[in-house]
């Protein structure tokens, strides 16, 4: 298998409000500039007689994202943890490593909001930076994205024509390219006397 590296700009933050968990699919933050995920486990050692013994607490979580600041639902969802405490889902999704089925690698918490620091500079958009309290121990798995949280991400390639459906049932006349097979394909009709492709036309001199 291949090794390579991850970058940040491919690591994403979904959300949702955990009372929403049957209702609707998490939510990408929009405008994310920066995200900070950083687990740790404390452990002290005692000296005995026989040797030093370690103890280790359990893992603690600090995670915090920026972004700049928007009138999207889940960037309002953050207030609402922040005030009313209510709980949230966060997932951060590595666009950049997949497994063979297809699905990303992601972390995944619940959390709420413990701060929210909203900086708004006369010469830059306002700015959102949320600090967030993790419940118990990071999960790791693998998750599939949506047609909506893909097109989210990153769009998709369109055609010309009026678009219709959604997601995955979209039409829009276009077809997205084929780096496997669509690389040197031109169906055009070549005018009569043209070089084409591993051959010259014309008569050698005489």
């Amino acid at each position: 298998m291949a090794l390579s590296t991850l970058k940040g700009v491919n690591a994403v933050a979904f959300a949702r409000k955990l009372s929403n968990a049957s209702t609707k699919e998490a939510e990408l933050i929009p405008w994310q500039t920066s995200l900070s995920f950083d687990p740790s486990r404390d452990s002290d050692s005692t000296v005995t007689k026989d040797g030093n013994v370690n103890t280790q607490s359990s893992v603690s979580t600090d995670l915090e994202i920026e972004f700049i600041n928007n009138t999207s639902a889940i960037a309002d969802a953050f207030y609402d943890s922040l005030l009313d405490g209510d709980k949230m889902e966060f997932w951060i999704v590595h666009k950049d490593r997949k497994n063979t089925d297809g699905k990303y690698f992601s972390w995944y918490v619940q959390t709420s909001v413990s701060e929210d620091s909203n900086d708004n500079d006369a010469d830059d958009n306002s700015t959102r930076d949320v600090t967030f309290s993790v419940d118990g121990t990071p999960k790791r798995g693998w998750t599939a994205l949506s047609a909506q949280q893909s097109s989210d991400v990153d769009y998709v390639f369109r055609g010309l024509d009026k678009v219709t459906g959604t997601g995955s049932t979209e039409t829009n006349g276009g077809t997205a390219w084929n780096k496997a097979a669509d690389g040197g394909v031109n169906a055009v009709a070549a005018p009569s006397g043209t070089a084409t492709s591993g051959s010259v036309t014309g008569t050698s001199g005489q």
